[in-house]
């Protein structure tokens, strides 16, 4: 059989315990020319997802959650209830769409049936048309589920920016030279005693300061019950902008993005007559911890941090170096090591206690952490849906346990592409969002390429 993990199993426990949360991200392509018929999409992804076992299976749970919940194949498995069709008002705009993907993400998925559905959207301006694929968390993290959507295409995913990010890692982090005299086996046990021992301090360093973070309230109101309606926007910015400020500042592409990401935010606040504090923005950023070899394996293979993002801060070059630093100190902490380890032991106990454990833990109220922000490498070159180019292609993120908005970034092509998704009562104009993250992006820029070309001496140059 194959088992859920206690991970996996988490986000049913998550979904579980909040009638009005719907644990499902999402994928939406935006696609050029006018939409296939529904019978020839129905034929090409009945072939294609047979390439990927879980498209045809559901779950089977255990009363009193005395084993972990199990994959089966589904004997009653139609694929034309799971392809959806449905058209958009005129004009047919962007506003129009994203609120179809919004209605869509905030209905639950059907557990007696396989946990995922492709929703082909017609009426689109501009002589396009969309799909959203949407998928329950349980089934899959970001990376996966990318690589299950780049499956539906016409040639899969055929490179990712995940691989690329692994090698960069890889870079000049080769096996250095072990001297002769530590090179016996008394030798290499104390190295690996000491690697062991340094591990887990650090780890139980990073899990202090989750813990910390969790139990402290943060100084914001972005955080609380969710509603039954959901608001979702998307921004995007050129790869080539991002990188040039990265490279200009010996920054991450990820603290850039994460840097527009907190303007958005601090810009929201003060219109509403809120003081950005240095905790009003705790964040969850979820990091993955799936090796090179398992990006097609449909599971969760996911750590987490919890860094403060400056809102606090009002100046755009130092509040990106402060994101710099803060995700810096995140990830020297431990606290990356620590969600590795509390999933690994959460994996080994018997899964009745742990499975009862999180679902206790997923109804107590929550109010350390504000939002999410997650990072997922996507395709590095143009996908095709039958035959047609792929020219957007936007995230979709969850909302669970008090989090009231959420950004998900995703690298396709020659852009990064942010999808926000928000409680209807605390981000009605979610649009405002999308477009500060463009603007913040745009700010940077600008900072970058004057300080490539400082002014001349002796000339007067006048910043806004």
């Amino acid at each position: 059989m194959d088992h859920l993990t206690t991970l996996d199993a988490g986000f049913l426990k998550a979904e579980d315990a909040n009638s009005r949360v719907s644990l499902a991200i999402g994928g939406l392509a935006v696609i050029e020319g006018p939409p296939p018929e529904q019978d020839a999409l129905i034929a090409a992804f009945g072939e294609r997802i047979r390439g990927c076992p879980r498209f045809g299976q559901r779950l089977r749970l255990h009363p009193l959650d005395l084993g972990a919940p199990e994959w089966v194949d589904d004997p009653g498995f139609e694929i034309e209830r799971h392809v959806r069709r449905v058209g958009l008002p005129h004009p047919g705009d962007d506003r129009a769409l994203f609120q179809v993907i919004a209605d869509v993400m905030a209905r639950r998925l059907d557990r007696d049936r396989p946990l995922w559905e492709v929703w082909v959207i017609e009426g689109l301006a501009d002589d396009r048309w969309a799909m959203l694929t949407k998928l329950h968390h349980c089934m899959a993290d970001g990376i996966a589920a990318t690589h299950m959507l780049a499956g539906l295409c016409d040639d899969g995913m055929d490179g990712s920016f995940a691989h690329h990010v692994q090698a960069a890692h890889a870079t000049g982090k080769g096996l250095k030279a072990v001297p002769a005299q530590r090179r016996t086996l008394f030798g290499g046990l104390l190295n690996v005693s000491a690697a062991l021992t340094t591990g887990m301090i650090r780890a139980a360093q990073g899990a202090g300061e989750i813990a910390a973070g969790l139990l402290s309230p943060a100084g914001s109101s972005l955080n609380g019950p969710l509603s039954d309606l959901r608001r979702y926007g998307g921004a995007r910015v050129a790869m080539a902008d991002i990188e040039l400020i990265a490279k200009t500042f010996d920054v991450t592409v990820n603290d850039v993005a994460l840097a527009a990401i907190t303007e958005s935010y601090r810009n929201m606040m003060v219109e509403r007559g809120l003081t950005p504090l240095r905790d009003s923005l705790r964040t969850l950023v979820p990091v993955s911890v799936r090796s090179a070899d398992a990006f097609d394996k449909t599971d969760n293979r996911v750590s987490v941090m919890l860094p403060n993002l400056p809102v606090d801060e009002e100046n755009p070059l130092q509040r990106l170096r402060t994101v710099h630093d803060r995700l810096g100190r995140a990830k020297s902490s431990g606290q990356r090591q620590a969600g590795n380890v509390f999933v690994s032991l959460a994996n080994r106990v018997p899964f009745v206690l742990s499975a009862w454990t999180v679902g206790l833990l997923m109804r107590l109220p929550q109010r350390g952490v504000v939002t999410v922000a997650t990072n997922v490498p996507g395709p590095r070159r143009p996908l095709r849906v039958m035959g047609k180019q792929v020219i957007s292609l936007y995230p979709v993120p969850p909302l669970a346990l008090d989090l009231r908005t959420g950004v998900a970034m995703l690298s396709y092509a020659d852009d990064l592409f942010f999808g926000i998704l928000a409680d209807y009562d605390v981000a009605a104009d979610v649009d405002h969002l999308a477009r500060g993250i463009e603007s913040a992006v745009a700010r940077l820029v600008a900072i970058t390429k004057r300080h490539k070309n400082p002014p001349s001496r002796g000339k007067l140059s006048l910043v806004v």
